[in-house]
């Protein structure tokens, strides 16, 4: 049911992203869209042929080079970078379109959120932005236990040295629980318009109850 529930978000997201990419101005022939932190199956789910078709070339951006030598990607859609998202050595509108999903939560404390959404902003005049709602009861993160992210965060650190509540299981020391609660971030609708004033917010709705944020901004 979990599965199907994730799958069936993810083709709603989907259809807006290729909604985004059909519509956001290129300055050439291609549609040059930086992902940050992306992967190349996040890419292939959406459709290559897709990619194909309206002549869009993905450049992945992550904090470390586990994926530049995945050697089976076609150089035609796919460029691999190492860089911090927060702080990126590339010129102002590098990109055409700038891309991040659930990412921004996992980048760190408030001011580290600031920077990222920044360098989206600035990087590409049409960004594509979807982080989970702080606000919706379970965090995907730790599905397993819901309502775990609003508790405070040395009972959360105890909850996850007890419980399996994380992807990698559960903790083996506390070192590791404080670091698997700080692991994620969510944020809540004011603080997606505060840090992306300039875009369009689109709610992914469970039950009347807000799951994730996507800030759209498509260049004039």
């Amino acid at each position: 049911m979990r599965q199907q529930l994730s799958n069936w978000f993810r083709a709603k997201r989907d259809r807006l992203l290729r909604q985004v990419i059909a519509a956001a101005p290129r300055r050439g022939e291609t549609l040059q869209l930086l992902d940050l932190g992306g992967r190349a199956y996040y890419w292939r789910r959406l459709g290559t042929d897709f990619l194909r078709e309206h002549k869009v070339h993905v450049t992945l951006l992550n904090l470390t080079d586990f994926e530049l030598y995945a050697g089976d990607e076609d150089p035609t859609l796919f460029t691999y970078l190492v860089g911090d998202a927060c702080k990126l050595d590339l010129a102002d509108n590098s990109f055409d379109l700038c891309h991040s999903n659930s990412v921004i939560e996992h980048v760190g404390l408030a001011w580290q959120m600031e920077a990222f959404a920044g360098e989206v902003r600035r990087i590409a005049p049409s960004y594509f932005v979807q982080s989970p709602n702080f606000w919706f009861p379970i965090d995907p993160h730790f599905w397993r236990l819901p309502l775990v992210h609003w508790t405070p965060r040395p009972l959360r650190a105890r909850l996850m040295r007890w419980l399996p509540l994380a992807t990698a299981g559960r903790a083996p020391d506390m070192i590791s629980a404080y670091r698997f609660a700080d692991s994620s971030q969510m944020l809540s609708k004011a603080q997606m318009r505060a840090l992306f004033p300039d875009s369009r917010l689109h709610a992914e709705r469970f039950m009347l109850l807000a799951k994730s944020y996507t800030a759209v901004r498509l260049a004039k």
